[in-house]
Parts: C-alpha cells; sequence; structure tokens
C-alpha cells in the first residue's frame, strides 16, 4: 500500500534524530517552527530511498503522499513532500500549478519550506510553462508574506540561466517598498541571481530605485557586483 511508505519515511526520519539538530533548528527562524531534528542529508537520503519505492505511481497519487506529509507541519516531511514533487518535474502539467500555489498558501510557513519549494519544482514548472509567470504578480501583492517572498524565489532558478529578466524586474518593482524583511531578501536575492548573467541591467534597475529600496533588499542585490559599483550603489 503507497500510504505504508509514509509509516516508513516517518519510522527513519524518527530513528534519524539528533538532539543538537533538533535544539538548535528554532534559531534559524523568527516564527516558531515544527521539526523533528534530523540533518538535512539524512532528509536527503531518506527522500530519495523512499521515493524508489513510489515513483511507478500516478503523479496525482504522489502528490497526494506528498499532502499527508505536509499536513503534519515538519520541515523534514515539507522537505520530502517539496523533492518528491520536483523529481516529477519532466511530467509536469499546466493542472499542476493549482496543486503548488494551494501548498503554497496552506502549508508554507516559514522561509525553507517557502525556498525549497519554489527553488525547485515551482521554478521548473515556471521554465516549462511561463505562462503562469502572470500569476506571480496576484502573489506579490498578497497579505500572506510567504506568497510575497514566492512571487521572486521561483523565479530564481530561472534567472541563474538569464531567463525571465524583465519579469524578475516587474515582480521587484512590485515588492520595492515591501516592509517584510522576509519579502526584501526575497526579491533582492532575485535581482543578485539576476546581475550574474544581466549585471549592467540590474545595476541600473538598483541605482533608479535606490532612494526607496530597503537596504536590505540592496545589499542582497548587489551582493556579487564588484566593489566600485558596490560603493556606488550604497552611497546616500
Amino acid at each position: 500500500m503507497p500510504r505504508d511508505v509514509l509509516a516508513r519515511v516517518r519510522q527513519e526520519l524518527e530513528e534519524n534524530i539528533d538532539p543538537k539538530t533538533r535544539d538548535g533548528a528554532q534559531r534559524f527562524f523568527k516564527e516558531e517552527v515544527k521539526f523533528h531534528g534530523v540533518k538535512s542529508a539524512a532528509v536527503r537520503k531518506i527522500a530519495a530511498k523512499h521515493f524508489q519505492e513510489i515513483k511507478g505511481r500516478e503523479k496525482e497519487e504522489i502528490f497526494s503522499l506528498c499532502r499527508d506529509l505536509l499536513e503534519t507541519g515538519y520541515g523534514e516531511e515539507a522537505f520530502i513532500a517539496f523533492q518528491w514533487a520536483y523529481n516529477l518535474r519532466r511530467g509536469f502539467q499546466p493542472a499542476d500549478f493549482s496543486v503548488f500555489e494551494e501548498w503554497l498558501g496552506s502549508y508554507v510557513d516559514n522561509w525553507a519550506k517557502c525556498d525549497t519549494l519554489c527553488n525547485h519544482a515551482l521554478g521548473s514548472f515556471l521554465e516549462m510553462y511561463p505562462q503562469f509567470i502572470a500569476n506571480l504578480k496576484g502573489w506579490a501583492v498578497s497579505e500572506n508574506r510567504w506568497l510575497r517572498r514566492a512571487s521572486a524565489v521561483t523565479l530564481i532558478l530561472p534567472a541563474r540561466k538569464g531567463l525571465f529578466l524583465e519579469e524578475a524586474f516587474i515582480i521587484s518593482e512590485i515588492l520595492l517598498r515591501d516592509k517584510d524583511d522576509m519579502v526584501q531578501k526575497g526579491y533582492g536575492w532575485l535581482l543578485k541571481e539576476a546581475s550574474k548573467k544581466h549585471q549592467e541591467e540590474v545595476f541600473d534597475f538598483v541605482m533608479k530605485r535606490k532612494a526607496e529600496m530597503p537596504r536590505t533588499a540592496l545589499r542582497y542585490a548587489i551582493e556579487k557586483m564588484p566593489t566600485d559599483l558596490k560603493k556606488k550603489a550604497m552611497a546616500r
């Protein structure tokens, strides 16, 4: 039975709990988080091992298992769910966008879950179906801080390849004055990744807006630029 795999996943997570990892997990987050306390390398191994048991199943069935993992709220189980979804990327279809959007709205409650889903499954989905980038504008004005962060972070995977620069600027413009530091870091990170292939364009974008751009976002955006450009951008 496919549900049995979840019992085995959870048993292995329990067996791999590291008290030091468990006790230290909270310090990376401002909000309350739930972690079993399993090291990342061990979680990756558990995810890979048990995916072998289910990879022949229908995508909808695997997505249902992912949802069961997400419902517990544990960070490690969310990582496994999002990794399994990413493993299915070659079979993504347009209808899957609504699944990922629902996961974002219902189960993502910290930056780690947000970034794991967005940097992998969602980023790959958008490369396959760029028409869905338009939906990110709606996320960028959401009251949900994680949807706002996701509107930027979802474009990071494509940005590393030099893709969707105009869209990255559009999202960054919407988020420009956002008061939430998690959102500021999200779009700053996006601009930083975009700058690796489009340094001049990103520098121009930053320079025209630096007076209103929060310093947190600004520092992230210019992090990989040469020292002279950084000095110009940071000058009051």
